[in-house]
């Protein structure tokens, strides 16, 4: 198993397949399709992949998620560097999984401790379940997920932070991004679509399609320089903590 804190790649296929929660079938196609890396070989020619490998068919499903043929996939990938690490593939599957439709499935106990390559206890559920990654049913064995969330709740489940840290931390997410939607929504219905456009625009289908338009083309951008000025402000934060050598 991955050993927590290293970027070691001590997973078999076996094991990858179990985390990513598909078939070995499916690791060996990709990896003959170029879509993976080749994994290290280490004694008696067993293979053994890493993080990345398992960030990437995260990617990957989410790419499927959206309908994208394995062609297209192919030429995703490819335009990607080569040497992306785990957080920056995690980064791009985010960003991908933001335009997904909330699909939210249900997965049993031991399919769950297949994708998190370990038994989980009643503390990792509540944990998953602080970051909305998951739901309890009636069923104590059945649960609700949300693909989008799972992987990164099941990526945090070894970071040594408190419960109540979870919790304030989501909150601040929530709290921030619904602010920032919120006063950005208000921008652009006063400034981009104010009183004057309406009038000029007049109402009807042609009026709710022109904002729907509207709401299709600054959507991506408004994400995309988000993320970007969150990246920034977490380098200079990280930078004040650690100093330069937070890069």
């Amino acid at each position: 198993m991955t050993t927590p804190g290293t970027e070691e790649p001590t997973l078999t296929v076996d094991e990858l397949a179990a985390r990513a929660g598909v078939t070995v079938r499916t690791v060996r196609f990709y990896s003959t399709r170029g879509l993976l890396p080749p994994p290290a070989i280490g004694p008696r020619r067993v293979g053994h992949y890493g993080p990345e490998h398992l960030s990437r068919l995260a990617l990957i499903e989410q790419l499927q998620r959206h309908g994208m043929t394995l062609s297209a996939i192919e030429r995703y990938l490819s335009q990607l560097p080569p040497d992306l690490s785990e957080d920056d593939l995690a980064l791009h599957r985010a960003l991908v999984a933001s335009w997904g439709p909330d699909a939210p499935e249900e997965t049993t106990r031991e399919q769950l401790d297949r994708r998190a390559g370990r038994e989980l206890t009643e503390e990792d559920i509540d944990r998953l379940t602080a970051l909305d990654a998951l739901e309890r049913t009636d069923d104590p064995d059945r649960f609700r997920i949300d693909p989008k969330v799972l992987h990164l709740g099941l990526r945090l489940l070894d970071v040594p932070i408190e419960m109540e840290t979870i919790r304030t931390a989501h909150a601040v997410v929530l709290e921030h991004t619904r602010s920032a939607a919120r006063e950005l929504s208000r921008l652009f219905r006063d400034e981009v679509w104010g009183p004057e456009r309406d009038h000029e625009s007049g109402s009807g289908p042609e009026r709710m399609q022109a904002k729907k338009s509207l709401s299709a083309h600054m959507q991506p951008l408004v994400v995309e320089a988000l993320v970007i000025a969150f990246q920034r402000s977490m380098k200079h934060e990280l930078r004040a903590w650690y100093g330069q050598d937070a890069d």
